[in-house]
């Protein structure tokens, strides 16, 4: 019998080769490139080989509503590799069992871009700890049935990395790696398609480097170098970076800015379409080397743009994708107190193939930009400038229900554009509700970031919390005495975890024993019951209310509506077509579905009682 490589790579080196040498005309280069995927599939540990098979005969092992994801920042969590380690019981109570572990890799100091200017691909950040320490890491998780998460930085490297720095030093082969240019001739060709990432916080999409007398691209920040990937050498090697961590026993390859890797000019350089032919050869390069091995595409954009990226059933790309536009709506919905727009949203989602599998999330490590479907707002006057002058204001507490907290992130004074940050609890008034000493408020704060999970869990797709809001952290602002950190308020909700307010999570009367005992509720309602299954249908209902969403799951004969109150007050749902008798899976009441009140930012899971059938043949 065929090595389990050969018999792989048999089914993928034709569309492989195909693909390659249509983008790149080296067969010499594809010969090495299938050389090195033999010797990371040598190199892969036994134990790495049994989880890939096992993978391979659940193909959709990572569609399960078991599924629940925690992101954190290692040296915030835990100081280090090995503290996370020793924090595996915390996490296995949260019933977590995907780990994504932030930007860990070695980055410079003082430049790293929260550790997304990698120094070097194949070293730990030495306060993190290193290599050993993260497949120990990876080893410990796995045998309590975890997976692990990074990001695989591909677009740019730090200028500190080996390659720049060898660039910088004039060797040809390694200035071919990025994108050179002598004077502004050709930098503002580009300039005119390709819009900038941050025009207040590093404008332009070149950094002139004073010493060498040279433009290089830098589409993120000055200190992180555009990689050319119309070079075979840079996928190559990049390929190699990827399987060399993925031998490390990663699960879930998070792949960072993914629609800007192919730039071109007279294009936008974002979802081009070699991007695409990019991500399929990484597919297959993952499917014969390291098939157990999952790819999570970074596309923080409008879902015509997204989708592309899970690519064809024939022919797939990302095995999963970032529901970014749900998030944003949803912090949207919470702003006005108005469901319109989100159901319209999820009724985009939820027509979408069944395979696609989104993670959800209310917060993540980044900025919340406010990425809305302006076109559908329009219908009813809203204008795009004004509303996100309205958002940004609200979640700072300057207006409406002035309960939030928080900062702004890349404001622009021109523009008047801006995003937002702050942590899940601040931006639901935990934070105002504790510095006033308010127990009324409080009550009031925790339900609705409550519902806001309970509205997360619902949808399907796998849920990712960010790591603090199961105890309800709030805004951290010491990030502004650090002179590293200052200039970037993104920090405000990347604080250190609060162990203190983690001892309490089995206190029902505090904060953080509310919400840790309410997401635990949430969590174990989504995996026993069927209609949670990806298989289940989900579509919005009317409620005659346009504060409260209503969704329904159904799967054979299951029927589950989630009802959701987005306002401060108390409202009542009508639904229609929700005849019989229904039971409150989160207080086991009986209810009726016709007319459901919610207290203000109140919530439900009801479950449709089975009918009793009577079968004549039993009579006989």
């Amino acid at each position: 019998m065929k090595h389990d490589f050969e018999k792989r790579l048999a089914v993928h080196c034709d569309e492989l080769n195909w693909l390659y040498m249509e983008l790149y005309d080296d067969e010499e280069l594809f010969r090495e490139l299938c050389e090195s995927l033999r010797t990371f599939s040598l190199e892969r540990s036994g134990e790495l080989k049994e989880r890939d098979r096992r993978r391979e005969s659940e193909p959709d092992w990572y569609r399960s509503p078991d599924m629940l994801g925690m992101m954190l920042y290692v040296d915030s969590f835990a100081g280090n590799l090995r503290g996370v380690e020793q924090r595996l019981d915390y996490l296995e109570r949260c019933h977590v069992n995907y780990i994504h572990l932030m930007p860990f890799l070695d980055t410079p100091k003082g430049a790293s871009d929260g550790g997304y200017a990698v120094a070097d691909f194949r070293k730990v950040r030495e306060d993190l700890g290193t290599m050993e320490d993260l497949e120990h890491l990876t080893g410990q998780c796995h045998g309590r049935g975890m997976n692990v998460c990074m990001d695989f930085v591909m677009n740019h490297t730090s200028e500190q990395h080996e390659w720049a720095k060898r660039a910088r030093a004039g060797e040809q082969e390694y200035r071919d790696r990025y994108f050179f240019y002598p004077d502004r001739t050709i930098p503002d060709q580009y300039e005119r398609t390709v819009p900038q990432v941050f025009p207040t916080a590093a404008p332009g999409n070149f950094t002139w480097l004073e010493e060498e007398q040279t433009w290089v691209m830098t589409t993120f920040y000055p200190y992180q170098w555009d990689l050319d990937y119309r070079n075979p050498k840079v996928f190559n090697e990049m390929m190699g970076e990827f399987l060399y961590l993925a031998n490390r026993g990663i699960d879930i390859m998070r792949l960072d800015a993914v629609p800007y890797i192919w730039k071109e000019l007279g294009t936008s350089c974002r979802n081009h379409p070699r991007v695409h032919t990019l991500v399929r050869m990484m597919r297959m390069i993952g499917e014969i080397v390291c098939p157990g091995v999952l790819l999570l595409g970074e596309v923080v954009m409008e879902p015509e743009k997204v989708v592309p990226y899970f690519g064809t059933v024939e022919k797939p790309e990302c095995h999963m994708l970032y529901n970014v536009t749900t998030m944003a709506t949803t912090w949207h919905t919470v702003a006005t107190r108005s469901v319109k727009l989100l159901r319209h949203q999820l009724g985009l989602v939820n027509a979408l193939p069944g395979q696609y599998v989104f993670l959800n999330y209310l917060r993540c490590h980044d900025d919340i930009g406010w990425g809305l479907d302006y076109e559908k707002l329009r219908d009813d006057g809203i204008r795009e400038y004004e509303h996100k002058k309205y958002l940004n204001d609200y979640f700072q507490g300057y207006c409406g229900y002035r309960v939030s907290r928080g900062e702004l992130y890349n404001d622009d004074p021109v523009t008047g554009d801006a995003r937002f940050c702050g942590t899940t609890a601040s931006m639901c008034g935990i934070e105002k509700a504790g510095f006033e000493e308010d127990a009324a408020a409080m009550e009031q704060a925790v339900r609705q970031d409550l519902m806001l999970h309970a509205f997360l869990f619902f949808q399907t797709g796998i849920p990712i919390l960010y790591s603090g809001d199961e105890i309800g952290q709030v805004n951290d602002y010491s990030y502004r005495e650090d002179p590293e950190k200052a200039d970037d308020s993104r920090y405000i909700h990347r604080g250190r975890m609060d162990w203190e307010q983690a001892e309490k999570i089995d206190r029902p009367e505090t904060v953080q024993g509310k919400l840790f005992a309410g997401l635990a509720q949430l969590e174990a309602v989504r995996r026993a019951e069927a209609a949670f299954s990806f298989d289940a249908k989900l579509r919005t209902v009317d409620t005659r209310d346009e504060s409260v969403l209503c969704m329904e799951r159904w799967l054979s004969e299951e029927k589950i509506l989630g009802l959701f109150n987005f306002s401060e007050h108390d409202r009542t749902a009508q639904i229609e077509e929700a005849d019989g008798d229904y039971t409150d899976l989160l207080t086991g009441e009986s209810r009726e579905a016709g007319e459901i009140t919610l207290p203000a930012y109140g919530y439900c899971y009801l479950k449709k009682e089975a009918r009793m059938s009577l079968n004549t043949t039993d009579l006989f």
